[in-house]
Protein backbone atom coordinates (compact mmCIF):
# COMPACT_ATOMS: atom_id res chain seq x y z
CA UNK A 1 0.00 0.00 0.00
CA UNK A 2 2.98 2.34 0.38
CA UNK A 3 3.24 2.30 -3.41
CA UNK A 4 -0.38 3.44 -3.73
CA UNK A 5 -0.07 6.24 -1.18
CA UNK A 6 3.08 7.42 -2.96
CA UNK A 7 0.80 8.70 -5.73
CA UNK A 8 -0.93 10.97 -3.22
CA UNK A 9 2.46 12.47 -2.35
CA UNK A 10 2.64 13.91 -5.87
CA UNK A 11 -0.44 16.02 -5.08
CA UNK A 12 0.48 16.91 -1.49
CA UNK A 13 0.22 20.70 -2.07
CA UNK A 14 -3.23 20.43 -3.65
CA UNK A 15 -4.33 18.00 -0.92
CA UNK A 16 -3.05 20.37 1.79
CA UNK A 17 -5.05 23.23 0.27
CA UNK A 18 -8.16 21.07 -0.07
CA UNK A 19 -7.88 19.86 3.54
CA UNK A 20 -7.45 23.45 4.79
CA UNK A 21 -10.65 24.48 3.02
CA UNK A 22 -12.46 21.38 4.28
CA UNK A 23 -11.36 22.04 7.88
CA UNK A 24 -12.49 25.68 7.63
CA UNK A 25 -15.94 24.66 6.41
CA UNK A 26 -16.32 21.97 9.07
CA UNK A 27 -15.31 24.32 11.91
CA UNK A 28 -17.79 26.91 10.64
CA UNK A 29 -20.51 24.26 10.69
CA UNK A 30 -19.57 23.23 14.25
CA UNK A 31 -20.03 26.79 15.51
CA UNK A 32 -23.71 26.98 14.50
CA UNK A 33 -25.28 25.07 17.47
CA UNK A 34 -23.07 26.94 19.95
CA UNK A 35 -24.21 30.28 18.49
CA UNK A 36 -27.82 29.10 18.77
CA UNK A 37 -27.35 28.24 22.45
CA UNK A 38 -25.88 31.70 23.11
CA UNK A 39 -28.89 33.38 21.47
CA UNK A 40 -31.44 31.23 23.33
CA UNK A 41 -29.83 31.34 26.79
CA UNK A 42 -28.37 34.86 26.90
CA UNK A 43 -30.22 37.27 24.64
CA UNK A 44 -33.71 35.86 24.09
CA UNK A 45 -34.56 36.19 27.82
CA UNK A 46 -33.30 39.82 27.68
CA UNK A 47 -35.28 40.63 24.55
CA UNK A 48 -32.22 42.15 22.83
CA UNK A 49 -33.42 41.94 19.22
CA UNK A 50 -30.43 43.89 17.88
CA UNK A 51 -27.90 41.46 19.35
CA UNK A 52 -30.05 38.49 18.32
CA UNK A 53 -29.97 39.77 14.70
CA UNK A 54 -26.19 40.22 14.87
CA UNK A 55 -25.67 36.67 16.10
CA UNK A 56 -28.19 35.47 13.52
CA UNK A 57 -26.16 37.20 10.81
CA UNK A 58 -23.02 35.44 12.05
CA UNK A 59 -24.87 32.14 11.86
CA UNK A 60 -25.86 32.88 8.24
CA UNK A 61 -22.23 33.74 7.38
CA UNK A 62 -20.99 30.53 9.00
CA UNK A 63 -23.62 28.49 7.14
CA UNK A 64 -22.64 30.09 3.80
CA UNK A 65 -18.93 29.58 4.57
CA UNK A 66 -19.54 25.92 5.42
CA UNK A 67 -21.53 25.43 2.19
CA UNK A 68 -18.99 27.13 -0.08
CA UNK A 69 -15.97 25.51 1.55
CA UNK A 70 -17.48 22.02 1.33
CA UNK A 71 -18.41 22.48 -2.35
CA UNK A 72 -14.95 23.78 -3.27
CA UNK A 73 -13.16 21.09 -1.25
CA UNK A 74 -15.31 18.32 -2.74
CA UNK A 75 -14.58 19.50 -6.27
CA UNK A 76 -10.87 19.58 -5.48
CA UNK A 77 -10.97 16.07 -3.99
CA UNK A 78 -12.75 14.79 -7.11
CA UNK A 79 -10.07 16.28 -9.35
CA UNK A 80 -7.21 14.93 -7.21
CA UNK A 81 -8.68 11.42 -6.98
CA UNK A 82 -9.33 11.43 -10.73
CA UNK A 83 -5.73 12.37 -11.52
CA UNK A 84 -4.31 9.89 -9.00
CA UNK A 85 -6.39 7.07 -10.48
CA UNK A 86 -5.52 8.08 -14.05
CA UNK A 87 -1.79 7.95 -13.29
CA UNK A 88 -2.16 4.74 -11.28
CA UNK A 89 -4.09 3.04 -14.07
CA UNK A 90 -1.53 4.20 -16.66
CA UNK A 91 1.42 2.92 -14.60
CA UNK A 92 -0.38 -0.36 -13.93
CA UNK A 93 -1.07 -0.88 -17.65
CA UNK A 94 2.55 -0.01 -18.48
CA UNK A 95 3.78 -2.53 -15.91
CA UNK A 96 1.44 -5.20 -17.27
CA UNK A 97 2.90 -4.69 -20.76
CA UNK A 98 6.38 -5.24 -19.32
CA UNK A 99 5.58 -8.34 -17.29
CA UNK A 100 7.27 -11.50 -18.44
CA UNK A 101 5.12 -14.21 -19.98
CA UNK A 102 5.69 -16.36 -16.88
CA UNK A 103 4.41 -13.57 -14.62
CA UNK A 104 1.33 -13.09 -16.82
CA UNK A 105 0.69 -16.84 -16.66
CA UNK A 106 0.92 -16.72 -12.87
CA UNK A 107 -1.40 -13.72 -12.46
CA UNK A 108 -3.73 -14.68 -15.36
CA UNK A 109 -5.25 -12.30 -17.91
CA UNK A 110 -8.71 -12.10 -16.23
CA UNK A 111 -7.07 -11.09 -12.94
CA UNK A 112 -5.04 -8.38 -14.66
CA UNK A 113 -8.21 -7.07 -16.34
CA UNK A 114 -9.97 -7.01 -12.97
CA UNK A 115 -7.06 -5.14 -11.37
CA UNK A 116 -7.07 -2.56 -14.15
CA UNK A 117 -10.82 -1.95 -13.86
CA UNK A 118 -12.66 -2.76 -10.63
CA UNK A 119 -9.60 -2.59 -8.37
CA UNK A 120 -8.53 0.84 -9.64
CA UNK A 121 -12.15 1.98 -9.24
CA UNK A 122 -12.15 0.92 -5.58
CA UNK A 123 -8.88 2.78 -5.03
CA UNK A 124 -10.41 5.84 -6.71
CA UNK A 125 -13.41 5.65 -4.37
CA UNK A 126 -11.15 5.26 -1.35
CA UNK A 127 -8.96 8.26 -2.27
CA UNK A 128 -12.01 10.43 -2.98
CA UNK A 129 -13.93 9.47 0.17
CA UNK A 130 -10.85 9.73 2.38
CA UNK A 131 -10.39 13.34 1.27
CA UNK A 132 -14.07 14.19 1.64
CA UNK A 133 -14.97 12.34 4.81
CA UNK A 134 -11.74 11.38 6.59
CA UNK A 135 -11.18 15.02 7.57
CA UNK A 136 -14.75 16.14 8.04
CA UNK A 137 -15.88 13.13 10.10
CA UNK A 138 -13.10 13.20 12.76
CA UNK A 139 -13.36 16.98 13.15
CA UNK A 140 -17.13 16.80 13.58
CA UNK A 141 -16.79 13.84 15.92
CA UNK A 142 -14.01 15.19 18.11
CA UNK A 143 -15.13 18.81 17.82
CA UNK A 144 -18.70 17.88 18.65
CA UNK A 145 -17.60 15.90 21.70
CA UNK A 146 -15.32 18.76 22.86
CA UNK A 147 -18.07 21.36 22.49
CA UNK A 148 -20.58 19.15 24.33
CA UNK A 149 -18.15 18.98 27.25
CA UNK A 150 -17.85 22.76 27.07
CA UNK A 151 -21.64 23.21 27.07
CA UNK A 152 -22.71 20.48 29.48
CA UNK A 153 -20.03 18.13 30.94
CA UNK A 154 -22.47 15.81 32.72
CA UNK A 155 -24.54 15.11 29.61
CA UNK A 156 -21.34 14.78 27.55
CA UNK A 157 -20.16 11.97 29.84
CA UNK A 158 -23.42 10.11 29.18
CA UNK A 159 -22.87 10.51 25.43
CA UNK A 160 -19.20 9.48 25.38
CA UNK A 161 -19.73 6.17 27.23
CA UNK A 162 -20.74 4.11 24.12
CA UNK A 163 -18.02 5.61 21.84
CA UNK A 164 -15.20 3.16 22.75
CA UNK A 165 -17.52 0.24 22.01
CA UNK A 166 -18.37 1.70 18.59
CA UNK A 167 -14.76 2.46 17.66
CA UNK A 168 -13.58 -1.01 18.67
CA UNK A 169 -16.43 -2.67 16.81
CA UNK A 170 -15.77 -0.72 13.61
CA UNK A 171 -12.04 -1.56 13.73
CA UNK A 172 -12.67 -5.28 14.17
CA UNK A 173 -15.24 -5.33 11.38
CA UNK A 174 -12.91 -3.48 9.00
CA UNK A 175 -10.09 -6.01 9.57
CA UNK A 176 -12.43 -8.85 8.69
CA UNK A 177 -13.85 -6.82 5.79
CA UNK A 178 -10.43 -6.43 4.10
CA UNK A 179 -10.05 -10.21 3.94
CA UNK A 180 -13.59 -10.68 2.63
CA UNK A 181 -13.19 -8.01 -0.06
CA UNK A 182 -9.93 -9.66 -1.18
CA UNK A 183 -11.86 -12.91 -1.61
CA UNK A 184 -14.56 -10.99 -3.48
CA UNK A 185 -12.06 -9.60 -5.99
CA UNK A 186 -10.65 -13.08 -6.52
CA UNK A 187 -14.17 -14.28 -7.29
CA UNK A 188 -14.56 -11.36 -9.72
CA UNK A 189 -11.37 -12.54 -11.44
CA UNK A 190 -13.02 -15.91 -12.06
CA UNK A 191 -16.18 -14.22 -13.31
CA UNK A 192 -14.18 -12.12 -15.79
CA UNK A 193 -12.29 -15.22 -16.92
CA UNK A 194 -15.51 -17.12 -17.55
CA UNK A 195 -17.10 -14.20 -19.44
CA UNK A 196 -13.93 -13.61 -21.49
CA UNK A 197 -13.64 -17.26 -22.50
CA UNK A 198 -17.32 -17.52 -23.40
CA UNK A 199 -17.32 -14.38 -25.52
CA UNK A 200 -14.10 -15.38 -27.29
CA UNK A 201 -15.61 -18.76 -28.20
CA UNK A 202 -19.17 -17.64 -28.84
CA UNK A 203 -19.24 -19.02 -32.37
CA UNK A 204 -18.08 -22.46 -31.24
CA UNK A 205 -20.58 -22.40 -28.36
CA UNK A 206 -23.43 -21.64 -30.74
CA UNK A 207 -22.25 -24.15 -33.33
CA UNK A 208 -22.10 -26.97 -30.76
CA UNK A 209 -25.35 -25.91 -29.00
CA UNK A 210 -23.53 -25.43 -25.70
CA UNK A 211 -25.27 -22.21 -24.66
CA UNK A 212 -27.03 -23.86 -21.72
CA UNK A 213 -23.76 -25.40 -20.51
CA UNK A 214 -21.97 -22.03 -20.69
CA UNK A 215 -24.91 -20.36 -18.94
CA UNK A 216 -24.55 -22.83 -16.06
CA UNK A 217 -20.80 -22.25 -15.87
CA UNK A 218 -21.24 -18.48 -15.88
CA UNK A 219 -24.06 -18.69 -13.35
CA UNK A 220 -21.81 -20.65 -10.98
CA UNK A 221 -19.05 -18.03 -11.24
CA UNK A 222 -21.59 -15.21 -10.98
CA UNK A 223 -23.20 -16.77 -7.91
CA UNK A 224 -19.82 -17.20 -6.23
CA UNK A 225 -18.94 -13.54 -6.86
CA UNK A 226 -22.38 -12.39 -5.67
CA UNK A 227 -22.16 -14.54 -2.53
CA UNK A 228 -18.70 -13.18 -1.72
CA UNK A 229 -19.93 -9.61 -2.16
CA UNK A 230 -23.05 -10.38 -0.11
CA UNK A 231 -21.10 -11.73 2.86
CA UNK A 232 -18.61 -8.85 2.76
CA UNK A 233 -21.41 -6.29 2.43
CA UNK A 234 -23.47 -7.94 5.16
CA UNK A 235 -20.55 -7.76 7.56
CA UNK A 236 -19.59 -4.16 6.76
CA UNK A 237 -23.18 -2.91 6.68
CA UNK A 238 -23.65 -4.21 10.21
CA UNK A 239 -21.71 -1.15 11.42
CA UNK A 240 -24.60 1.24 10.69
CA UNK A 241 -27.32 -0.48 12.77
CA UNK A 242 -24.86 -1.27 15.59
CA UNK A 243 -23.76 2.35 15.89
CA UNK A 244 -27.30 3.63 15.50
CA UNK A 245 -28.50 1.38 18.30
CA UNK A 246 -25.69 2.46 20.62
CA UNK A 247 -26.08 6.16 19.80
CA UNK A 248 -29.87 6.16 20.07
CA UNK A 249 -29.53 4.47 23.44
CA UNK A 250 -27.13 7.25 24.40
CA UNK A 251 -29.51 9.89 23.03
CA UNK A 252 -32.37 8.52 25.13
CA UNK A 253 -30.17 8.67 28.21
CA UNK A 254 -29.11 12.25 27.32
CA UNK A 255 -32.72 13.44 26.88
CA UNK A 256 -33.77 11.89 30.20
CA UNK A 257 -30.75 13.29 32.05
CA UNK A 258 -31.19 16.69 30.37
CA UNK A 259 -34.83 16.90 31.40
CA UNK A 260 -33.94 16.25 35.04
CA UNK A 261 -31.13 18.83 34.96
CA UNK A 262 -33.28 21.52 33.31
CA UNK A 263 -36.04 20.82 35.84
CA UNK A 264 -33.47 21.14 38.63
CA UNK A 265 -32.10 24.39 37.17
CA UNK A 266 -28.66 22.89 36.66
CA UNK A 267 -28.61 23.70 32.94
CA UNK A 268 -30.33 25.91 30.38
CA UNK A 269 -32.79 24.78 27.65
CA UNK A 270 -30.62 26.36 24.96
CA UNK A 271 -27.67 24.24 26.05
CA UNK A 272 -29.79 21.10 25.78
CA UNK A 273 -31.02 22.10 22.30
CA UNK A 274 -27.44 22.80 21.18
CA UNK A 275 -26.36 19.55 22.80
CA UNK A 276 -28.95 17.62 20.75
CA UNK A 277 -27.72 19.38 17.57
CA UNK A 278 -24.16 18.33 18.37
CA UNK A 279 -25.41 14.86 19.08
CA UNK A 280 -26.90 14.75 15.56
CA UNK A 281 -23.57 15.93 14.13
CA UNK A 282 -21.71 13.25 16.10
CA UNK A 283 -24.17 10.63 14.85
CA UNK A 284 -23.65 11.74 11.23
CA UNK A 285 -19.89 11.76 11.78
CA UNK A 286 -19.98 8.20 13.03
CA UNK A 287 -22.09 7.18 10.04
CA UNK A 288 -19.43 8.78 7.85
CA UNK A 289 -16.74 6.87 9.74
CA UNK A 290 -18.57 3.60 9.02
CA UNK A 291 -18.74 4.47 5.30
CA UNK A 292 -15.05 5.37 5.39
CA UNK A 293 -14.19 1.97 6.82
CA UNK A 294 -16.26 0.22 4.15
CA UNK A 295 -14.53 2.15 1.34
CA UNK A 296 -11.18 1.80 3.10
CA UNK A 297 -11.59 -1.98 3.37
CA UNK A 298 -12.38 -2.24 -0.33
CA UNK A 299 -9.63 0.18 -1.27
CA UNK A 300 -6.97 -1.54 0.84
CA UNK A 301 -7.87 -4.97 -0.57
CA UNK A 302 -7.76 -3.64 -4.13
CA UNK A 303 -4.66 -1.54 -3.47
CA UNK A 304 -2.74 -4.61 -2.32
CA UNK A 305 -3.68 -6.44 -5.52
CA UNK A 306 -2.53 -3.48 -7.62
CA UNK A 307 0.69 -3.11 -5.63
CA UNK A 308 1.39 -6.80 -6.18
CA UNK A 309 1.64 -6.10 -9.92
CA UNK A 310 3.49 -2.78 -9.62
CA UNK A 311 6.08 -4.25 -7.27
CA UNK A 312 6.70 -7.46 -9.19
CA UNK A 313 10.45 -7.84 -9.60
CA UNK A 314 12.11 -8.11 -12.98
CA UNK A 315 12.52 -11.86 -13.50
CA UNK A 316 14.22 -11.76 -16.90
CA UNK A 317 17.23 -9.57 -16.29
CA UNK A 318 20.27 -9.42 -18.56
CA UNK A 319 23.46 -11.33 -17.90
CA UNK A 320 26.93 -10.53 -19.19
CA UNK A 321 28.22 -12.87 -21.88
CA UNK A 322 31.05 -12.34 -24.34
CA UNK A 323 30.18 -12.95 -27.99
CA UNK A 324 31.69 -15.98 -29.64
CA UNK A 325 33.48 -15.52 -32.98
CA UNK A 326 32.49 -17.36 -36.17
CA UNK A 327 29.28 -18.49 -34.47
CA UNK A 328 26.06 -19.45 -36.30
CA UNK A 329 23.26 -16.90 -36.53
CA UNK A 330 20.96 -18.89 -34.20
CA UNK A 331 22.06 -21.69 -31.93
CA UNK A 332 20.28 -23.82 -29.31
CA UNK A 333 22.53 -25.77 -26.94
CA UNK A 334 20.85 -28.42 -24.82
CA UNK A 335 17.80 -26.25 -24.10
CA UNK A 336 15.19 -27.57 -21.67
CA UNK A 337 12.11 -25.78 -20.38
CA UNK A 338 8.97 -26.36 -18.32
CA UNK A 339 5.98 -24.04 -17.89
CA UNK A 340 4.89 -25.49 -14.56
CA UNK A 341 8.40 -26.53 -13.49
CA UNK A 342 7.09 -30.06 -12.94
CA UNK A 343 7.26 -31.86 -16.27
CA UNK A 344 9.58 -30.68 -19.03
CA UNK A 345 7.86 -29.26 -22.11
CA UNK A 346 11.17 -29.14 -24.01
CA UNK A 347 14.07 -31.51 -23.39
CA UNK A 348 17.65 -31.11 -24.56
CA UNK A 349 16.96 -29.26 -27.84
CA UNK A 350 20.06 -28.45 -29.91
CA UNK A 351 20.47 -27.08 -33.43
CA UNK A 352 22.18 -24.25 -35.29
CA UNK A 353 21.14 -22.01 -38.17
CA UNK A 354 23.23 -19.77 -40.40
CA UNK A 355 22.28 -16.29 -41.59
CA UNK A 356 19.64 -16.47 -44.33
CA UNK A 357 18.78 -20.11 -43.77
CA UNK A 358 15.29 -21.43 -43.14
CA UNK A 359 14.36 -23.64 -40.21
CA UNK A 360 11.19 -25.72 -40.47
CA UNK A 361 9.55 -27.16 -37.36
CA UNK A 362 6.90 -29.86 -37.58
CA UNK A 363 5.30 -32.27 -35.17
CA UNK A 364 2.01 -33.26 -33.58
CA UNK A 365 0.00 -30.92 -31.38
CA UNK A 366 1.66 -30.35 -28.01
CA UNK A 367 5.10 -31.43 -29.19
CA UNK A 368 6.74 -28.13 -28.18
CA UNK A 369 6.91 -26.25 -31.50
CA UNK A 370 5.44 -22.98 -30.23
CA UNK A 371 7.36 -23.27 -26.97
CA UNK A 372 10.61 -23.37 -28.94
CA UNK A 373 9.62 -20.19 -30.79
CA UNK A 374 8.70 -18.45 -27.53
CA UNK A 375 12.11 -19.25 -26.09
CA UNK A 376 13.82 -17.92 -29.22
CA UNK A 377 11.93 -14.62 -28.86
CA UNK A 378 12.76 -14.62 -25.14
CA UNK A 379 9.18 -14.59 -23.96
CA UNK A 380 10.47 -17.15 -21.46
CA UNK A 381 13.98 -18.05 -20.30
CA UNK A 382 15.11 -21.69 -20.57
CA UNK A 383 15.51 -23.74 -17.40
CA UNK A 384 18.67 -25.32 -18.76
CA UNK A 385 20.90 -24.86 -21.76
CA UNK A 386 21.72 -21.79 -23.79
CA UNK A 387 20.26 -19.87 -26.74
CA UNK A 388 22.62 -17.70 -28.79
CA UNK A 389 22.20 -15.15 -31.58
CA UNK A 390 25.41 -14.15 -33.39
CA UNK A 391 27.30 -16.00 -30.66
CA UNK A 392 25.76 -13.91 -27.85
CA UNK A 393 23.67 -15.43 -25.10
CA UNK A 394 20.08 -14.32 -25.62
CA UNK A 395 19.96 -13.10 -22.01
CA UNK A 396 22.87 -10.71 -22.62
CA UNK A 397 21.06 -8.81 -25.38
CA UNK A 398 18.95 -5.87 -24.10
CA UNK A 399 15.32 -6.59 -24.88
CA UNK A 400 14.78 -3.27 -26.65
CA UNK A 401 17.48 -4.39 -29.11
CA UNK A 402 16.51 -8.07 -29.17
CA UNK A 403 12.89 -7.46 -30.13
CA UNK A 404 13.87 -5.26 -33.10
CA UNK A 405 15.56 -8.32 -34.62
CA UNK A 406 12.25 -10.16 -34.96
CA UNK A 407 9.08 -9.89 -36.96
CA UNK A 408 6.53 -12.58 -36.35
CA UNK A 409 3.13 -13.92 -37.26
CA UNK A 410 2.09 -16.11 -34.33
CA UNK A 411 -0.73 -18.54 -33.68
CA UNK A 412 -2.54 -16.24 -31.26
CA UNK A 413 -2.03 -12.96 -33.11
CA UNK A 414 -4.93 -10.53 -33.21
CA UNK A 415 -6.47 -7.85 -35.37
CA UNK A 416 -8.03 -4.72 -33.92
CA UNK A 417 -10.85 -2.49 -35.13
CA UNK A 418 -9.37 0.04 -37.53
CA UNK A 419 -8.04 0.31 -41.05
CA UNK A 420 -6.09 -2.46 -42.74
CA UNK A 421 -3.14 -0.08 -43.03
CA UNK A 422 -3.13 0.53 -39.27
CA UNK A 423 -3.33 -3.21 -38.58
CA UNK A 424 -0.36 -3.93 -40.82
CA UNK A 425 1.66 -0.96 -39.58
CA UNK A 426 0.85 -1.75 -35.90
CA UNK A 427 2.12 1.61 -34.67
CA UNK A 428 5.61 1.22 -36.17
CA UNK A 429 5.35 4.26 -38.42
CA UNK A 430 6.17 2.28 -41.57
CA UNK A 431 6.14 3.98 -44.95
CA UNK A 432 3.23 3.19 -47.30
CA UNK A 433 5.69 1.50 -49.68
CA UNK A 434 6.77 -0.94 -46.94
CA UNK A 435 3.15 -1.70 -46.03
CA UNK A 436 2.29 -2.32 -49.68
CA UNK A 437 5.36 -4.56 -50.07
CA UNK A 438 4.34 -6.58 -47.01
CA UNK A 439 0.81 -7.05 -48.38
CA UNK A 440 2.20 -8.13 -51.77
CA UNK A 441 4.56 -10.67 -50.20
CA UNK A 442 1.69 -12.01 -48.07
CA UNK A 443 -0.40 -12.54 -51.24
CA UNK A 444 -3.06 -10.18 -49.81
CA UNK A 445 -4.43 -9.07 -53.18
CA UNK A 446 -7.95 -9.11 -51.73
CA UNK A 447 -7.19 -5.79 -50.00
CA UNK A 448 -7.35 -3.90 -53.31
CA UNK A 449 -10.86 -5.25 -53.99
CA UNK A 450 -12.24 -4.25 -50.59
CA UNK A 451 -14.03 -0.88 -50.23
CA UNK A 452 -11.41 1.70 -49.34
CA UNK A 453 -8.47 -0.61 -49.98
CA UNK A 454 -5.78 -0.10 -47.35
CA UNK A 455 -7.90 2.66 -45.81
CA UNK A 456 -10.87 0.35 -45.45
CA UNK A 457 -11.92 -0.60 -41.94
CA UNK A 458 -12.21 -4.06 -40.42
CA UNK A 459 -14.03 -5.21 -37.31
CA UNK A 460 -12.37 -6.09 -34.00
CA UNK A 461 -10.57 -9.45 -34.19
CA UNK A 462 -11.12 -9.38 -37.96
CA UNK A 463 -14.55 -10.98 -37.66
CA UNK A 464 -15.55 -9.62 -41.09
CA UNK A 465 -12.62 -11.39 -42.78
CA UNK A 466 -12.26 -15.03 -43.71
CA UNK A 467 -9.67 -17.20 -42.00
CA UNK A 468 -7.32 -16.99 -44.97
CA UNK A 469 -7.73 -13.23 -45.25
CA UNK A 470 -6.93 -12.76 -41.56
CA UNK A 471 -3.80 -14.85 -41.88
CA UNK A 472 -2.63 -12.87 -44.90
CA UNK A 473 -3.11 -9.56 -43.06
CA UNK A 474 -1.10 -10.95 -40.12
CA UNK A 475 1.58 -12.17 -42.54
CA UNK A 476 1.65 -8.71 -44.15
CA UNK A 477 2.24 -7.20 -40.69
CA UNK A 478 5.24 -9.50 -40.16
CA UNK A 479 6.65 -8.99 -43.67
CA UNK A 480 6.22 -5.20 -43.82
CA UNK A 481 9.17 -4.57 -41.50
CA UNK A 482 12.82 -5.26 -42.09
CA UNK A 483 13.46 -8.16 -39.73
CA UNK A 484 16.70 -9.96 -39.16
CA UNK A 485 14.76 -13.06 -38.09
CA UNK A 486 11.28 -13.88 -39.40
CA UNK A 487 9.09 -16.22 -37.36
CA UNK A 488 5.96 -17.75 -38.86
CA UNK A 489 4.18 -19.94 -36.32
CA UNK A 490 1.51 -21.96 -38.12
CA UNK A 491 0.59 -18.75 -39.94
CA UNK A 492 -0.43 -20.27 -43.28
CA UNK A 493 -2.68 -23.09 -42.11
CA UNK A 494 -5.79 -21.38 -43.52
CA UNK A 495 -4.23 -20.69 -46.93
CA UNK A 496 -4.98 -22.86 -49.93
CA UNK A 497 -2.08 -24.79 -51.47
CA UNK A 498 -1.71 -22.42 -54.41
CA UNK A 499 -1.50 -19.31 -52.21
CA UNK A 500 0.81 -21.11 -49.76
CA UNK A 501 3.17 -22.06 -52.60
CA UNK A 502 3.15 -18.47 -53.93
CA UNK A 503 3.94 -17.20 -50.42
CA UNK A 504 6.91 -19.55 -50.07
CA UNK A 505 8.29 -18.52 -53.45
CA UNK A 506 7.97 -14.84 -52.52
CA UNK A 507 9.76 -15.42 -49.22
CA UNK A 508 12.65 -17.24 -50.90
CA UNK A 509 12.91 -14.58 -53.60
CA UNK A 510 12.50 -11.35 -51.62
CA UNK A 511 13.84 -12.34 -48.18
CA UNK A 512 16.83 -14.44 -49.13
CA UNK A 513 19.06 -12.78 -46.51
CA UNK A 514 16.54 -13.09 -43.66
CA UNK A 515 16.77 -16.07 -41.31
CA UNK A 516 13.37 -17.71 -41.24
CA UNK A 517 11.78 -19.98 -38.63
CA UNK A 518 8.59 -21.62 -39.92
CA UNK A 519 6.30 -23.73 -37.73
CA UNK A 520 3.85 -25.70 -39.83
CA UNK A 521 1.57 -28.71 -39.93
CA UNK A 522 2.07 -29.19 -43.66
CA UNK A 523 5.20 -30.86 -44.95
CA UNK A 524 4.81 -28.83 -48.15
CA UNK A 525 5.33 -25.59 -46.21
CA UNK A 526 8.77 -26.62 -44.91
CA UNK A 527 10.08 -29.31 -47.26
CA UNK A 528 12.49 -26.87 -48.91
CA UNK A 529 13.85 -25.56 -45.57
CA UNK A 530 17.59 -25.84 -44.98
CA UNK A 531 16.96 -27.60 -41.68
CA UNK A 532 13.82 -29.33 -40.43
CA UNK A 533 13.15 -30.28 -36.81
CA UNK A 534 10.76 -33.15 -36.19
CA UNK A 535 9.34 -32.60 -32.68
CA UNK A 536 7.55 -35.11 -30.49
CA UNK A 537 6.73 -34.77 -26.77
CA UNK A 538 9.18 -31.91 -26.34
CA UNK A 539 12.12 -33.69 -27.95
CA UNK A 540 13.78 -33.41 -31.33
CA UNK A 541 13.38 -36.88 -32.89
CA UNK A 542 14.74 -35.85 -36.26
CA UNK A 543 16.89 -33.04 -37.64
CA UNK A 544 18.00 -32.49 -41.22
CA UNK A 545 16.76 -31.75 -44.70
CA UNK A 546 13.58 -33.19 -46.14
CA UNK A 547 15.47 -35.88 -48.00
CA UNK A 548 17.52 -36.83 -44.94
CA UNK A 549 14.46 -37.10 -42.70
CA UNK A 550 12.60 -39.19 -45.25
CA UNK A 551 15.42 -41.72 -44.95
CA UNK A 552 16.24 -41.65 -41.23
CA UNK A 553 13.12 -40.39 -39.35
CA UNK A 554 10.13 -42.77 -39.48
CA UNK A 555 7.80 -40.25 -37.79
CA UNK A 556 8.54 -37.57 -40.37
CA UNK A 557 8.32 -40.07 -43.22
CA UNK A 558 4.88 -41.21 -42.02
CA UNK A 559 3.54 -37.63 -41.89
CA UNK A 560 5.03 -36.77 -45.28
CA UNK A 561 3.64 -39.86 -47.03
CA UNK A 562 0.15 -39.35 -45.55
CA UNK A 563 0.06 -35.68 -46.58
CA UNK A 564 1.58 -36.22 -50.02
CA UNK A 565 -0.85 -39.03 -50.57
CA UNK A 566 -3.75 -36.70 -49.73
CA UNK A 567 -2.36 -34.10 -52.15
CA UNK A 568 -2.07 -36.63 -54.94
CA UNK A 569 -5.67 -37.75 -54.43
Amino acid sequence: MKRIFAYLHLYRIAIAGELTIKITGTVAELLLPWMLSVILDRYVPLGRLDIILQWGGLMVLCAVAALVCNIVANRMSTRISREVTRQLRYDLFDRVLNLSAAQVDRLTIPSLISRLTSDTYHVHQMVDRMQRLAVRAPIMLLGGVALTFFLEPVLACVLVLPLPLMVGGVWLLSQKGIRLYTQTQTAVDQLVRRAKESMAGIRVIQALSKSEYENRQFDAANTQAADSEFHAGLLMNATNPIMSALLNTGLTAVVVAGAFRVNAGATQPGAVIAFLSYFTMILNALMMVSRIFIMFSKGIASGRRIAEVLEMPEDMGNVFSAAETNAPHIQFRGVSFSYGKNEEDLRDVSFSLEQGQTLGIIGPTGSGKTTLVRLLMRLYDPDAGQILIHGRDLRSIPREILYTMFDAALQSDFLFAGTLEDNIDFGRGLKPEAIGRGAALAQAEFIASRPGGMEGSIASRGTDLSGGQKQRVLLARALAGSPEILILDDSSSALDYKTDAALRRALNRELAGVTKVIVAQRVSAIRHADCILMMEEGRVVGCGSHEQLMECCPDYEAIARIQMGEVEE
